[in-house]
């Protein structure tokens, strides 16, 4: 493992305004939410509802207005089960987000008649536009669901789901492992923390994060050995981990999600995963990581069905 350095700040001396403000006025925009995820929304109203659940106003920051959304499927009944599907909590993980709305658009349906479906494909979406981690503010959603967030991307979500007052049976959560975590996104955090970044490893194929509190072994190996048909499954590194953290099981580790504040305990869903498929592999193509991502959700969805 190498320390990289990050040209913002100074060592040891965590951001304040200034170099938050210089680190913003990098960020340019680079793709299109409207075209690519809300165009797609619009098409899909057969099987669900688009419900608005907030909106993240960047403009004082120079960018646009962002609606959020989160499809409801239409047979929604309180005698069904309900399953969470949630994508883009980090917008430049672009697999997470065309994987969910893949899913939507091809899959679901298989799945309408037993499961009541909640799926927000694109939780961060100035951040999508942006290939970026964090917000405009420098802030990471993906550790901002809990207490008093300082991500208007997670807390809309979050009370959405409150208001909601149904406890899913199982939430999959969609991301990537990218080379970038090492070039920009983990030296961004150190510098602007204050601390020294030293890289991991990055993984090379498809694993899983499940929760310390709820690892449901065998609910993780399901979906590893249907996304093992479609993509390769990350090896452990020489020291028998992946990210860091020792695996527990082939292609798996656990986070402290809660504690943590990540989008996989933004509920109590006693089955919780979190995707991490591998884009800049040589041996994946874009499409292959987006099926990896849709056969993750399906073989997730078939493992509870059967076991409830």
């Amino acid at each position: 493992m190498t320390e990289v350095y990050y040209p913002i700040g100074r060592l040891g001396q965590p951001w304040q305004a200034a170099e938050k403000q210089q680190w913003l006025a990098l960020q340019k925009v680079q793709r299109s939410y409207q075209q690519d995820v809300l165009a797609l929304l619009s098409t899909l109203d057969a099987h669900f509802e688009r419900e608005q659940y907030g909106e993240v106003d960047y403009q004082a920051q120079g960018f646009a207005c962002y609606p959020l959304y989160i499809l409801k499927s239409r047979d929604w009944r309180n005698d069904k089960p309900l399953a969470l599907i949630t994508g883009g909590v980090h917008g430049y993980e672009t697999s997470g987000v065309h994987g969910a709305l893949r899913f939507a658009a091809q899959h679901a349906v298989a799945y309408l008649a037993d499961f009541n479906l909640l799926i927000a494909p694109c939780i961060s979406p100035w951040a999508y536009e942006t290939i970026n981690r964090w917000n405009p503010l420098a802030v990471d959603p993906n550790r901002s669901f809990s207490g008093d967030s300082a991500s208007d991307e997670a807390r809309y979500l979050r009370e959405y789901l409150q208001r909601l007052a149904i406890t899913p049976l199982l939430h999959i959560d969609l991301h990537e492992t990218t080379d970038s975590d090492n070039t920009e996104f983990r030296p961004a955090k150190a510098a602007r923390d204050g601390t020294v970044n030293t890289n991991w490893n990055i993984p090379d194929g498809f694993y899983l994060v499940g929760d310390a509190e709820r690892p449901e072994p065998a609910f993780q190996q399901a979906i590893i050995n249907e996304v093992a048909k479609v993509t390769h499954i990350a090896p452990p590194d020489e020291n028998g981990e992946l990210i860091g953290d020792p695996m527990v099981q082939p292609g798996v580790i656990n986070y402290p999600k809660k504690a943590l504040g990540l989008c996989g305990r933004v509920t109590e869903a006693p089955y919780v995963t979190t995707t991490e498929v591998y884009p800049d592999s040589p041996s994946a193509t874009p499409e292959q990581c987006v099926m990896a991502q849709v056969t993750a959700i399906c073989a997730a969805l078939n493992f509870v069905r059967q076991a409830s």
